[in-house]
């Protein structure tokens, strides 16, 4: 019985034939929503046919001892249930379900039915995968710390909207997930899992994602991932569908005495080449006497466990058009073959490698690109790394926030920067102890991103912020959003951070020197600025608005304005002018900020071209909800 005989389900057609001919199955019924016309069938008969909703009766009818199912992702497990329970083996095509709950009602109906359920990962097939094994296990390549997968093939845009459900992780309410990672690179991360020996539920410990497409698709096209297995161990998986040309997929095995490559799709091992069985005549041998499955159903629980965390990642990050090349009919990402081949090398992420795209996103206010927002900056550790924006820009494009410049490195555009955080330094640059001054101490941190979820103007972030050590030291949700605000437009951050144990939030005025009570939300703005004020609804100048504590608080050039609003009771304002222009909230003045459990603080910041005068500057304030 073969379900789904379009598309893909020609090559099985192909197949049957062959199977056919040397006499070993006959092709009882097709299934599908529309008839196979006779020429499509010669050299197997006049199966029976049916739609999709008769298949128990047609399998039950014919007598069918194996269905081939070969349907859009989204049917597989009502299909496979279907089948199972009418009394036939499953050859499920790849991935076996769209959802970790899916492929456990096929695992429930294929115990409950006793029947097989091989699934068409068909590198499992090839005799190069055991071997591979086999040499990990002679300890001949030594320790074995990762497996690197690369792949990077061409798709017309075409591809994309070949069916309803093409490059849909949605469809009708329905999952479908059918993206670059977990349709036609399905098979890298099965075979990597595989010769890992990590095939089954309860394998992997974690998945990190970096999800991205450069069609307009809902789906990743250009993606990697890091597994992290329950032993430790760890595969990163990079491929795209944007490259030119094809080259053929493979992995590397890392060992501390040495690297093995399997290229999956030819079966060649270190150059050697290994035969492949077919998965149809495995299945019919197993059904006639009783031969081991090569790819059972039990052996792709690990690969639906990282499925489960692609379904449930927020949706594939836009890649802009300016990294890539538009050629007719398709898109490229430029570089990134050479990316894909980096990271199996190196075990490494697209945003790791530098990918320009990976670690940034834009934010719009409407339709104008304002800010460009990068969280997994590559800074060196004494710059404390965090996620930053830059630059941002007026809806006229003028830029009004600066990288590391020279004067403070640890400047990171706009952040969310802390001189200490229970002992750790989360600002960057030297610490101030008491008696002895700025010193260069090893206590600086980083704040991870962990995972973005997509808002209508922006996004929320969780990040975790780590000591020098590697131990969590608190956990942050984090919003950041950007609208239009009359004629300008306005940058809402808000964030909560939670610790697991009660710390104390310290400046270095904390500590003993005058007047340096920064940490918290800090905006570095453009040193070339020209004529540069600072002013509050009661106050103007530096010295003045250093310390005081309002509402807000606007720094003004002759080419923008930013207008600095704190939503809820205010904290003392931080502001440098004369030696640089900076701005922020001031979580802990002059004494220490004891955090219990949770602190929690929203700033919102108008940008507008021009120089605005205190009754704009009130007038824009007055409009932040």
């Amino acid at each position: 019985m073969l379900a789904g005989a379009y598309g893909h389900g020609r090559s099985h057609l192909d197949n049957l034939r062959r199977l056919t001919a040397r006499g070993l199955v006959e092709l009882a019924g097709i299934c599908d929503v529309r008839p196979v016309e006779a020429a499509a069938l010669h050299g197997l008969g006049a199966p029976e046919q049916a739609g999709p909703g008769n298949l128990a009766a047609l399998v039950k009818g014919t007598g069918a001892e194996i269905t081939i199912l070969c349907t859009p992702i989204n049917t597989h497990a009502d299909l496979a249930v279907t089948a199972l329970r009418a009394g036939s083996h499953v050859l499920l095509e790849k991935p076996p379900a769209a959802s970790l709950a899916d492929f456990e009602r096929i695992v429930s109906a294929q115990r409950e039915s006793g029947l097989g359920c091989q699934v068409g990962f068909q590198s499992l097939g090839s005799s190069a995968v055991p071997a591979l094994r086999e040499l990990i296990a002679s300890g001949e390549l030594g320790d074995i710390h990762g497996i690197g997968v690369a792949g990077a093939w061409e798709r017309p845009s075409d591809y994309f909207t070949r069916s309803p459900w093409s490059g849909r992780r949605r469809l009708n309410g329905q999952d479908v997930v059918d993206g670059a990672l977990t349709n036609p690179f399905a098979h890298a991360t099965a075979t990597a899992l595989a010769v890992a020996g990590a095939e089954e539920l309860g394998s992997v410990a974690s998945v990190e994602l970096e999800l991205f497409h450069a069609n307009p698709i809902e789906a990743d096209d250009t993606s990697a991932a890091r597994i992290r297995l329950a032993d430790g161990r760890v595969i990163t998986v990079a491929v795209t569908l944007c490259a030119t040309g094809r080259t053929e997929p493979y992995l590397v095995v890392h060992g501390t005495g040495g690297t093995a490559r399997l290229v999956y799709t030819t079966d060649e091992l270190d150059g050697a080449v290994h035969p492949r069985a077919d998965l149809l005549e495995n299945l019919v041998e197993h059904v006639t006497t009783g031969a081991e499955l090569l790819a059972p159903l039990a052996r792709t629980g690990a690969f639906m466990e990282f499925l489960e965390a692609v379904r449930l990642a927020p949706d594939p990050l836009p890649i802009a058009e300016e990294h890539q090349r538009i050629h007719p009919g398709r898109r490229e990402v430029e570089g990134v073959r050479e990316l894909t081949d980096l990271s199996a090398e190196r075990l490494a992420l697209f945003s790791e490698l530098g990918a320009p795209w990976a670690g940034r996103r834009e934010l719009l206010a409407g339709t104008t690109p304002v800010a460009s927002y990068v969280w997994r900056p590559a800074l060196p550790v004494t710059d404390s790394p965090r996620p930053y924006l830059h630059p941002v820009r007026t809806l006229g494009g003028v830029e009004v926030s600066e990288f590391r410049p020279a004067d403070h490195v640890h400047h990171l555009g706009v952040s969310l920067a802390v001189a200490d955080v229970g002992g750790v330094n989360f600002w960057g640059g030297r610490t101030f102890v008491e008696g002895s001054g700025p010193t260069w101490l090893d206590d600086h941190g980083h704040q991870r991103h962990d995972v973005f979820e997509e808002l209508e103007q922006g996004f929320r972030e969780a990040l975790t912020w780590l000591g020098p050590d590697g131990a969590a030291v608190a956990r942050e949700q984090r919003t950041v959003l950007a609208r239009p605000h009359g004629q300008a437009w306005a940058l809402d951050f808000s964030f909560t951070l939670t610790v697991a144990e009660p710390l104390e939030i310290r400046s270095s005025a904390c500590k003993g020197r005058p007047g340096a009570g920064y940490g918290g939300f800090f905006w570095r703005a453009p040193a070339a600025s020209t004529r540069l004020e600072v002013f509050t609804a009661e106050a103007e100048g530096e010295s003045d608005v250093h310390g005081s504590v309002t509402r807000w608080l606007a720094m003004a050039s002759d080419a923008w304005s930013l207008v600095f609003v704190q939503c809820g009771p205010p904290d003392p304002w931080f502001v440098r002018v004369s030696e640089y222009p900076g701005v922020g909230p001031a979580l802990a003045w002059e004494r220490p900020l004891e955090v219990a459990h949770t602190l929690s603080r929203r700033v919102v910041t108008v940008v507008a071209d021009g120089r605005l005068d205190r009754a704009a500057a009130a007038e824009l304030a007055g409009g932040v909800a």
